[in-house]
């Protein structure tokens, strides 16, 4: 029987997380206090988000197709689409962008990002994580490191994914520890009626709460057994923690009210639509009102080595144009828009040279990505690349200084040190520079 896979390089549709065995760890006081003079020196302290929902392209999305549209380009670097106004000043987007268009005064486009890494598993790992890969160290999620860094209300999530992250470590926690992996979302299938449940946290048939904590309890007296033998196995102490924070989901309701999309108005959903990447947008939301840190939202399908415009003009266009345009909307409508920071964004881009399967490659030296609220500049574009789409002309930037800009203005001292599990001090983005001109 042959297995789907998402991309070229053979990443299944699902790849399951996996426990890493790196520690959970801290700051040291030291790093702590530097971090805060720091901080207080170059203003940095007050934050001006409290929330990132992270609308992930899987694949590689042909953002010259998108957010950097070319038609005056040569034949075979041009697509078939026409470029639009939006309504901001200067921006323009592909014409199969409609909806984004009308939310144009609402976001920056970043034109000038690019890296060099076009496979897509280290490609999605940079992006995701804000730092190159390497084989020496797995580095944590921008989603860990907001779950380790921010502060969470009892029984919420800090960092949630709907379904898994591809790339295999690339939504982890890597050098953090498995306490701070990402909680699960599953469900959101088609239809009105699909709802959504955390991994693991329910509770079937007969079996209540009373007894989960009579179970806790007794593996209490177990795990209190065997303290003594290892007193060194952070892994034990990493899924103490997770485990810790999913007993707090159980006996909240909060996270289950969230998840509870029936509770928005009919209009409200059919804004977002009934895909599973409208409605998880829609939960995302909630769950970003109701105090989670972090939350993913992946739209798979981009690898578009053959047939790229159909595929954007059938399926990828008219469900990423809704859905972040609802997205952004809906949360500026609500007075959350600047207290949440909205990605979008692919692991690469593709080539401006189109193929003779009507398809475009990977390209990862030219790409686009869309940033709204939480401290960014609204109806901005940053950047250009030159007539072709092949590198960025001015305003370059790199994956590093995308997370950068996002921490700070998390009111995240970007110098900030953490420690590996072998006391090595890391910077949380090693090369990472703030984007001082996209944000305000």
């Amino acid at each position: 029987m042959s297995i789907k896979r998402t991309d070229c390089e053979g990443f299944h549709r699902r790849d399951f997380l996996s426990i890493g065995t790196a520690g959970a760890l801290g700051l040291t006081l030291p790093g702590i206090l530097a971090a805060e003079a720091r901080a207080a020196a170059k203003g940095e302290t007050k934050a001006k988000a409290k929330g990132v929902i992270l609308l992930w392209l899987a694949g590689g999305p042909a953002t010259i197709d998108m957010w950097d549209n070319k038609p005056e380009a040569p034949e075979g670097i041009r697509g078939e689409f026409k470029s639009i106004k939006t309504n901001a000043d200067g921006m323009q987007v592909a014409e199969t962008f409609p909806k984004v268009a009308d939310v144009g005064d609402k976001i920056t486009v970043v034109r000038s990002l690019y890296h060099t890494i076009p496979s897509h598993g280290p490609a999605t790992v940079f992006m995701q994580t804000g730092n190159k890969p390497t084989a020496a160290l797995q580095y944590p999620a921008l989603g860990s490191l907001a779950a380790k860094l921010l502060t969470t209300e009892t029984g919420i999530p800090p960092y949630v994914t709907f379904g898994d992250v591809r790339g295999g470590q690339a939504g982890l926690a890597g050098y953090l520890g498995t306490g701070y992996n990402p909680f699960v979302i599953e469900g959101g299938g088609r239809g009105a009626n699909a709802g959504f449940s955390v991994r693991g946290l329910t509770l079937r048939g007969t079996f209540t709460l009373e007894d989960l904590e009579k179970r806790d309890q007794l593996l209490r007296k177990f795990d209190g057994g065997f303290a003594g033998l290892d007193k060194s196995n952070d892994l034990v102490d990493g899924l103490d923690t997770f485990h810790q924070q999913a007993l707090d989901i159980l006996r909240s309701d909060k996270t289950r009210k969230a998840l509870d999309v029936s509770a928005e108005k009919p209009a409200t959903r059919d804004l977002y639509g009934t895909t599973p990447f409208g409605q998880g947008a829609l939960a995302a939301r909630r769950l970003i009102e109701a105090g989670v840190r972090f939350a993913t939202v992946t739209l798979g399908g981009w690898d578009t080595h053959n047939q790229t415009f159909t595929a954007h003009k059938t399926r990828l266009a008219p469900t990423t144009d809704q859905v972040l345009a609802a997205l952004v909307k809906d949360l500026d409508d609500r007075g959350l828009l600047d207290s949440t920071i909205v990605m979008c964004a692919g692991e690469f881009g593709r080539t401006p040279k189109i193929n003779a399967r009507a398809g475009r490659d990977h390209w990862a030296r030219s790409m686009a990505c869309v940033l709204a609220g939480g401290g960014f500049k609204r109806g901005h574009v940053h950047g250009s690349t030159d007539a072709s789409g092949m590198a960025p002309a001015t305003d370059p930037c790199t994956p590093d200084d995308v997370a950068s800009t996002i921490f700070r203005n998390l009111g995240v001292d970007t110098g900030l040190e953490l420690q590996t599990p072998t006391g090595r001090p890391m910077q949380l983005f090693r090369e990472g520079k703030v984007i001082e001109k996209i944000i305000v």
